[in-house]
């Protein structure tokens, strides 16, 4: 990195940031923190929808999820993501924006009750922490192997985790919004920026495939196709036999010369579970539904999402072939030069491919789209979890006669116990892949609540049938989590094979809370369609709420549902195709 390199990060960032804070001056009322007073238009929702959900973990980590699993991971977010935001824009979102509500945890308490809202609030704050927690180490590989910072580079990512936190702090959603749309912009030129230099340094796809097929003939299908058989291997040399009989009963062929377990999971296995993680990041993550009920109309909400998908589907591509195409050029993590032996893992591939191809000034402005990205998604979850905190626990469970300033301050000093709080999970982080980790934790703890907010929204499910819906579903999950540890010390199985399976954890969860939650309305009926209970809320949080709707009250509807609606449904299509066509 050279003296031009590092101005050109400090002036693209310094920028996005100043005009957030420009931004948010002047008096402010927690439907302003909160909700940007319901003023964002359709284009900058869409925008930092995308800003955030394509953050420096998708061009760090995700990268490293390409690098060992191949293209199928697209699947992600050009089919899953993209339905989620379709159906919550149309679907799952917009009653909350009728009803003047706040956060997404709001709505299940309304559908399901009390208690429903509190478990969802808790479950998204340890999930997107643990987000918070890879964009850390994320930062920590690119600064340690782009600038050759090593150890060091912590106080870097401390320092930029602190400035995020001030401008959060003072700005809200407004600030956040309006500099996740500028710093969209850097990320997208970084993004064809790298993509193009790694590409003619490979020679494209026919290149990345001939040195692909000259370390192994089977890498090309893998790495450059969606659709293929992902194995996973298990090393059991440390156990016993006994721990090792215990393992196979989760499933798996052993190899005694290897001393390893292999599990073999279907393409089809895989591609679904894959929809199903998409999905559940964009419904059940409010740092993605806070936006949208920040938008000025109905209309503005639904249009917003044809922006963000729009958007994702080309730069998803350019920003995760980094990983197809660094596999290529180092097809084994140790074959990576320069690197401790603690860093030769794939989660590296895309600082490393940046510390080696690109010429200064292109350096800098992909480190720049690194940083930028970085920066919208520390202050995006940090806000997001904020109002999560403040209006779904400590004002609905904790203290409930306060006033709107008392909340406001609440949610400020809450800010920078989220963002350094999440530093707490870096230490999980350093063994496996962190989309890897990222994945188990999601099929855990997150899709149970996507299913719950699914059948709340789609069916008549009876009141009732959400809390025990997610009890059964996130006990599963738990059990799926611990289940290879007992194995593996004490050789007990407490889970069938079928159920054991890294990728078939998701359909699993899904089955595991939408029986019990249909087994309870058979028994105690169903519920009107669209039934929601909303009149209980008292003090600030019903106050705050009339405060929303009354600032978007006199807001034009803007045009109807059908054309967002349309265009959402063609952006399906095209993702769908090419994944399943074009890819496959």
């Amino acid at each position: 990195m050279t003296p031009i390199d590092w101005l050109l990060v400090i002036l693209l960032n310094g920028i996005c940031i100043g005009i957030g804070v420009f931004q948010s001056r002047g008096p402010q009322t927690s439907t302003d923190w909160f909700l940007a007073g319901r003023t964002l238009p359709w284009w900058m929702v869409g925008l930092s929808l995308y800003a955030t959900a394509i953050d420096s973990s998708d061009l760090v980590a995700d990268s490293g999820g390409i690098y060992s699993l191949g293209l199928t991971y697209l699947v992600t977010n050009w089919v899953g993501t993209v339905i989620g935001w379709i159906l919550a824009a149309n679907v799952v979102v917009i009653p909350m924006y009728r009803l003047g509500m706040y956060t997404n945890a709001e709505y299940l308490e309304a559908r399901f009750g009390r208690a429903a809202r509190v478990i969802s609030a808790l479950v998204q704050v340890q999930y997107r922490t643990m987000v918070l927690g890879i964009i850390a180490n994320t930062l920590y590989l690119t600064l340690a192997i782009v600038c050759g910072w090593g150890e060091s580079a912590w106080w870097a990512v401390v320092f930029i985790a602190l400035i995020a936190t001030l401008y959060t702090a003072w700005g809200g959603l407004k600030s956040v919004a309006v500099t996740d749309a500028f710093q969209s912009a850097v990320m997208l030129v970084a993004a064809f920026v790298l993509f193009a230099m790694v590409w003619n340094y490979v020679g494209g796809i026919s290149g990345a495939r001939a040195r692909l097929e000259a370390y192994d003939a089977r890498l090309p299908a893998q790495i450059l196709h969606v659709g293929h058989d992902q194995v996973q291997s298990r090393d059991v040399s440390a156990n016993t036999a006994l721990e090792i009989e215990g393992l196979l009963r989760l499933g798996g062929d052993y190899d005694p010369e290897a001393k390893t377990i292999s599990r073999t999971t279907p393409a089809w296995m895989v591609c679904l579970s894959l929809v199903i993680a998409g999905m559940a990041y964009s419904i059940v993550n409010h740092t993605q539904s806070m936006r949208m009920l920040g938008a000025r109309s109905e209309w503005d909400l639904r249009m917003s999402v044809v922006v963000a998908a729009g958007v994702i589907l080309v730069v998803t591509f350019l920003n995760l072939m980094i990983g197809a195409f660094g596999r290529a050029i180092y097809p084994d993590p140790s074959m990576m030069p320069g690197l401790e032996v603690a860093l030769m893992k794939p989660d590296s591939i895309y600082p490393v491919l940046v510390r080696d191809l690109l010429p200064p000034i292109v350096k800098g402005l992909v480190v720049a789209g690194i940083l930028a990205a970085s920066f919208s998604t520390f202050d995006s979850i940090g806000s997001t979890l904020s109002a999560l905190i403040t209006r779904d626990i400590y004002a609905r469970v904790i203290h409930a006669d306060g006033d709107d300033g008392h909340y406001l301050r609440f949610g400020r000093w809450l800010t920078p116990l989220i963002i350094f709080g999440s530093f707490a999970y870096v230490p999980f982080l350093q063994g496996q892949g962190m989309l890897l980790f990222y994945l188990d934790l999601v099929g855990a703890f997150v899709v149970p609540l996507l299913t719950v907010y699914l059948m709340g929204a789609l069916t008549s499910v009876h009141a009732t049938s959400g809390l025990v819906g997610l009890v059964t579903g996130v006990l599963y999950g738990v059990v799926r989590l611990i289940a290879p540890f007992i194995a593996g010390r004490w050789g007990v199985a407490l889970l069938p094979a079928s159920m054991m399976d890294g990728f078939a954890a998701y359909p699993w969860s899904v089955f595991c809370t939408a029986v019990p939650m249909v087994l309870v309305s058979l028994r105690l009926g169903w519920n009107r369609p669209g039934a929601l209970r909303h009149e209980d809320q008292e003090g600030w949080l019903r106050d705050s709420q009339r405060a929303a709707l009354a600032v978007s009250a006199g807001a034009s509807a803007g045009g109807g549902a059908v054309l967002p609606l349309m265009l959402g449904a063609l952006i399906v299509v095209i993702g769908c195709v090419l994944s399943f066509v074009v890819f496959w």
